[in-house]
């Protein structure tokens, strides 16, 4: 029985992805939940699994393809008839096309590109770019033309009227200068999108502070032998900064809110992104309800949220839904920098490398202290600059002294 694999529900907002790779090729058999395709969108990558066990025998989806939620990959053989690798001497044998062909579903016949069926949203965005359809292979089933077979026509379409051909990739100027051109991957357009957004729309600006990370440290030191054992983590940074904004976020609730058109929308509650940067692109997942998480909590859930990233593992469930961020390029050896909000948030704070500096310490004595920049970067339409470095300055003070943090100071 003969089973369609389809694009799934990939998450609030998000319509299209794109095909990463097929994990098997047609021909495999496969188990019931096999990871079957690898799907990306511009928030998570997202496996594809087999309906059930049998054999796949069509990918009609390639890789690279932008597939729309609820299109069609591919086919699944459930009875898991067998279908050839190689090309058999028997016509009705199937075979695996070789590297570089099409497959055998795509060499047969197929109607002209005009009278391909199209929905009402291909046939607008046709009709607006003047693109020529008998130049497109369509993707979709039967060969019909999805809206990302447009687009991506759209996107290879010269700009200028007579343009100058672009020589393949990588090309090799003279005097061995070389370039390569790749295409942007779905979450790093996102990305890039997003940072733009958060420019454009914000009134962002940026307020900063140092603080002495003395007394962390030595709790770190007296107490991170112990912590491990008890809690199998590490004892970090992260705990100590998400506590302190936690605190500082219920003194200072504008941080925490957004606007949302004429209205501003406070909570009473702490949903904070923890920035990872991956090969990919730079993640936030989120630590739900922070306000309740203990010192232990907190480095669990960072550890494994940091793992899920590395892996492309995360949800989307993981991914949305912060009302505050907080990133540390001080783990890349970043000194100082304005960090950009993560729209539609009104605050983030931006962590930095430890360094010991000389500074004023008691008594007018000059001491070694190890310090740290902090930057809080706010949208001024939500947050009145005395509220934002009111704020900062609470972080300070509970990293300066922690013990402030039990007893909820």
């Amino acid at each position: 029985m003969a089973m369609d694999i389809k694009v799934p529900t990939l998450g609030e907002s998000v319509t299209e992805a794109t095909v990463a790779k097929w994990l098997k090729k047609v021909g495999d058999t496969v188990v019931a939940d096999e990871p079957l395709v690898e799907l990306e969108t511009d928030k998570v990558n997202v496996e594809v699994n087999a309906p059930s066990a049998g054999t796949l025998t069509e990918i009609l989806a390639a890789d690279g393809a932008n597939v729309e939620v609820g299109a069609l990959l591919g086919r699944l053989d459930a009875n898991g008839a067998k279908v050839a690798a190689k090309p058999a001497a028997a016509p009705a044998a199937k075979a695996t096309p070789a590297a570089g062909a099409k497959p055998a579903a795509a060499l047969a016949p197929k109607p002209a590109a005009d009278e391909r069926p199209q929905s009402p949203a291909v046939r607008k965005l046709v009709a607006e770019s003047g693109v020529d359809t008998a130049k497109i292979e369509g993707t979709g089933k039967d060969g019909r033309l999805t809206k990302g077979d447009v687009l991506s026509e759209i996107s290879r379409a010269p700009a200028a009227p007579a343009p100058v051909a672009r020589p393949a990739m990588p090309r090799a100027p003279a005097a061995g200068r070389t370039e390569e051109r790749v295409r942007m991957t779905r979450l790093r357009r996102r990305i890039a999108e997003r940072l733009k957004e958060a420019q454009n729309t914000a009134a962002m600006l940026t307020t900063f502070n140092e603080v002495d990370m003395t007394a962390v440290l030595a709790a770190r030191a007296r107490y991170g032998e112990a912590f491990e054992k008890k809690h199998g983590v590490r004892l970090g940074f992260m705990s100590f900064f998400v506590k302190a904004s936690v605190a500082a976020l219920e003194q200072i609730p504008a941080v925490n809110a957004e606007i949302d058109g004429e209205e501003l929308i406070y909570r009473n509650y702490c949903d904070i992104g923890v920035a990872v940067g991956t090969e990919q692109g730079l993640v936030v997942p989120v630590l739900r309800d922070a306000q309740n998480l203990s010192f232990a909590e907190i480095e669990k859930q960072v550890a494994a949220l940091g793992k899920k990233a590395r892996d492309g593992k995360l949800t989307m469930e993981e991914l949305t839904g912060g009302t505050f961020t907080i990133t540390n390029g001080g783990v890349y050896g970043s000194l100082l920098s304005t960090p950009i909000l993560n729209p539609p948030q009104s605050g983030i704070l931006g962590m930095h490398k430890i360094e010991k500096r000389a500074v004023v310490g008691d008594n007018d004595q000059v001491v070694v202290r190890p310090m740290m920049y902090l930057a809080l970067s706010y949208d001024h339409r939500i947050v009145d600059g005395r509220e934002a470095v009111t704020f900062l300055v609470a972080i300070k003070a509970a990293i300066e002294d922690p013990q402030r943090l039990l007893f909820e100071m």
